[in-house]
């Protein structure tokens, strides 16, 4: 009679256990959560004793950590797009082949294609409310400066307050500049060149040396003049142009105040679950934390054992545990899905002018932001649902952030495009254990619009080769990154390209310390061979698309400019501030 009582209750609980995974897995929320240059070594959950992050680690307790969690770029932008779309940010044309990797500018014309297909997109399709609080950085504008083209409203989102760019050092004063450098290295000379000229030319015109008509290098001197008044114009003020909050499509505080930001970005995402807590959402928390500028509201200032960076991430760690309380006082927690992760890896050449260290930890793994090492691509991978994934769960398989687009997309019940390859897997097979193995044998990790690196896990072995067409030249060469450029770049005398390229197996040498040879690898030549395969199917599959990220869509045009007053009152508004919330207590 026990027995048979015992298996009753089992039924009983096993049916129940069923009854809340069927209602969980139709429409549940979703709560993505993007940290910014976050790096893997910075989290309790993955092994640092010194930084103080419970909710984060909460998240890891309550869920499953991924400890092979691949960004599909080392850098904002393509990394970004790449996570919205389940796609490579080459096949949107969201990889650069110039120098630069990133947008730097409000009034640039590049940005997500209105044609690729966001998960915001089709989770709105299936009657979810859509936010994204916090940085976007894929562009805003393409011809006039509202037509909103690129903006998030434009991808899928129903509400937006956030930053269309990112955050920079320009952006808050006394910080420094990352254009400064650049503009000394590279403009600052051609100037002075080209100053000489027209002047030595003025003056042997004049003497009568050379016979040019006046008018012409007057034009000249009048085109310079206009070019060098503009650009000192655009960069004197860039804070002003390019560092401003929005809500939807109107600018409410221009220039950007630091002042309690992410407490502000907080209590939108608050209430934007409060408004919607009786219908399915979709909430995209994208921090600013931890890209530089960093800062951090007087509660958090001065806590941490690791300066203002530490600052940072804690605060960052409080307001997640204020969003993951919110689910759980609506009795929200078993009906969401809440992932976490970072862009890339940690900057690691992110230094102060004071010499204190302004950028993360990656742990063990070699290089950080802008490199294909695994410092720079391998992030947090933490996902929690109740009652659905098992808790306090680690998968050691790669993943990738891509693999959030049909992820979630199946679980709100849309069907994905069949019109173009998505590079995303579910991973529900995987986080629920009805599968041991990840459906990527193969990830391929491009610098900029350049295949840099191939990693390959056999679906009959433990091993992950990974290997590299060309590495980077860290600068001092000794050093784990590139300071002297302040990021690692992927084309000419930057880099090293290899032949054989460099062959690392990944399970038994993480860091990356010592390359495979034919004499310490017998496979090598085989690998090498099947992993060229993979290449040429890929890039077989890729098509020729417009490159959003040209030195055309990249630069600042003033006719797409937002200005939320005139330039002559220097674009300043402050409407943010005069609806704030009370200042919000850490407790």
């Amino acid at each position: 009679r026990k027995k048979m009582r015992l298996l009753l209750l089992l039924t009983i609980c096993r049916c129940a256990m069923n009854s809340v995974n069927t209602y969980s897995v139709s429409n549940p929320n979703v709560v993505l959560l993007m940290a910014d240059d976050l790096g893997i070594g910075d989290l309790g959950c993955y092994g640092n004793r010194t930084l103080r992050t419970p909710n984060i680690d909460r998240i890891a307790k309550e869920g499953v950590t991924l400890t092979q969690h691949i960004a599909a770029s080392p850098l904002c932008t393509p990394s970004r797009a790449a996570f919205l779309t389940g796609r490579y940010p080459i096949r949107s044309g969201m990889a650069a082949f110039s120098r630069v990797g990133v947008f730097l500018f409000s009034a640039s014309s590049g940005g997500l294609p209105s044609e690729e297909i966001t998960f915001s997109k089709l989770l709105k399709q299936r009657g979810y409310a859509t936010a994204l609080i916090g940085k976007w950085h894929l562009g805003m504008n393409c011809e006039s400066s509202n037509d909103f083209c690129h903006h998030p409203l434009s991808h899928g989102f129903d509400y937006f307050y956030g930053l269309t760019v990112t955050n920079l050092r320009d952006c808050k004063p006394g910080q420094g500049s990352v254009f400064l450098k650049g503009v000394q290295k590279h403009l600052v000379i051609p100037i002075q060149i080209l100053g000489v000229t027209l002047v030595s030319l003025a003056v042997v015109h004049y003497i009568g040396f050379l016979k040019a008509p006046f008018q012409a290098l007057g034009f000249c001197l009048l085109i310079t003049a206009v070019s060098l008044a503009v650009l000192i114009f655009f960069f004197y003020h860039f804070r002003h142009l390019n560092c401003f909050l929005m809500r939807d499509h109107q600018i409410i505080q221009q220039p950007l105040s630091y002042e309690n930001l992410t407490q502000r970005l907080t209590t939108e995402a608050v209430q934007f679950i409060g408004r919607n807590r009786d219908a399915p959402f979709l909430l995209v928390l994208s921090y600013l934390h931890v890209h530089t500028a960093l800062y951090a509201s007087e509660t958090f200032r001065g806590k941490s054992r690791h300066g203002l960076y530490g600052d940072a991430v804690e605060e960052m760690d409080w307001s997640i545990g204020q969003i993951l309380n919110v689910l759980e006082n609506y009795n929200l927690s078993n009906r969401s899905l809440v992932y976490f992760s970072s862009d890339q890896g940690a900057h690691i050449e992110e230094i102060s002018s004071s010499g204190e260290v302004h950028g993360g930890c990656n742990g063990i793994y070699k290089g950080g932001k802008s490199t294909n090492w695994e410092g720079g691509i391998r992030v947090p991978g933490l996902l929690r649902w109740p009652g659905v994934i098992q808790a306090g769960t680690y998968i050691d398989d790669p993943t990738s952030n891509m693999d959030i687009f049909p992820t979630i997309v199946k679980l709100a019940g849309a069907q994905l495009p069949y019109d173009r390859i998505i590079d995303g897997h579910d991973l529900m097979p995987l986080l629920q254990g009805k599968v041991i193995q990840s459906k990527h044998e193969f990830l391929f990790h491009y610098c900029n619009a350049y295949l840099n690196a191939v990693r390959w896990h056999p679906g009959n072995s433990e091993s992950v080769w990974k290997v590299f067409f060309f590495t980077p030249n860290f600068s001092p060469e000794d050093s784990n990154g590139c300071y002297d450029s302040h990021v690692c770049f992927c084309h000419g005398g930057f880099i090293t390209r290899h032949d054989p390229p460099l062959l690392f197996d990944l399970s038994r040498d993480p860091e990356e310390k010592v390359p495979l040879t034919p004499e310490t690898e017998s496979q090598f030549y085989e690998i090498l061979r099947v992993i060229q395969l993979a290449v040429d199917n890929h890039t077989r599959s890729l098509q020729a698309v417009p490159d959003q990220l040209s030195w055309d869509n990249l630069l600042w045009k003033p006719w797409l400019q937002l200005c939320c007053s005139s330039f002559f009152q220097f674009c300043y508004c402050d409407y943010d501030s005069e609806n704030s919330p009370l200042k919000v207590h850490s407790g």
